[in-house]
């Protein structure tokens, strides 16, 4: 269908389309050890940058670069960068939680056949973007936008993704070759994946749980219990 300069009649998704987006929300990971050595092939890998860069992004200034990180010898030097800070990390806590916090993977790096580094070029579109004038960070969420996007692309695709954290940005923006006026968004492990925790890996651990979500909207005002999820009607 040729593209149209206007708008569309925004019509809702049919039955099944619309349960499989809600499916690839609900279902989707953090996979940190179940990846397969099977790689991912370029035609699938182009839709999921695809799905990437079709992220809302403020003022259009779409931000995003992806560094696509296949080498053993980057990963493993990526791998070391993670290992000091995951130790150092380890340090802060204290007891049970410690001892738990070593029991668990954090990362796939090694494991999954292919990383990819989500940048965010803070530069791009010049000193002033429409809709970033009062608010400096919008650039930096519509990078996210494009990593959620990509996730969620990639759970429709039977592949995990592992977004790993713990590492120092400037400890790996020279092994990747990052260039100051970019902020390094999101190191992501990507790769097939037979079997996924049914929900979050860390709250199957016991390290923590899902909030309740009733808890967390409010009408009108901060603390005002929302009435749509049970809570007391602001009209009362």
């Amino acid at each position: 269908m040729k593209p149209s300069d206007e708008p569309r009649p925004a019509d809702a998704f049919g039955e099944a389309d619309r349960a499989a987006v809600y499916r690839a929300i609900e279902t989707r990971r953090d996979v940190r050890d179940e990846f397969l050595p099977r790689p991912v092939p370029d035609e699938v890998l182009r839709r999921l940058l695809s799905a990437a860069h079709h992220a809302p992004s403020v003022g259009l200034m779409q931000p995003w670069n992806f560094i696509l990180v296949r080498s053993p010898q980057t990963k493993a030097l990526v791998h070391d960068a993670f290992a000091r800070c995951n130790a150092e990390a380890a340090g802060m806590f204290e007891g049970e939680r410690g001892a738990l916090y070593r029991r668990l993977k954090l990362e796939g790096i090694l494991k999954a056949p292919l990383n990819i580094c989500v940048t965010c070029d803070r530069a791009r579109g010049g000193p002033v973007v429409l809709g970033r004038t009062h608010q400096r960070d919008t650039d930096l969420y519509s990078a996210v936008c494009a990593v959620q996007n990509l996730w969620l692309a990639a759970r429709a695709e039977g592949i995990g993704i592992g977004w790993v954290s713990i590492f120092d940005p400037d400890d790996l923006r020279p092994i990747l070759g990052v260039p100051q006026e970019a902020v390094i968004v999101a190191y992501l492990c990507v790769g097939y994946v037979d079997r996924l925790f049914d929900r979050p890996e860390l709250e199957a651990r016991r390290w923590g749980q899902r909030l309740d979500l009733a808890s967390l909207v409010f009408d009108d005002h901060w603390g005002q219990p929302s009435a749509v999820l049970g809570g007391a009607s602001s009209d009362v």
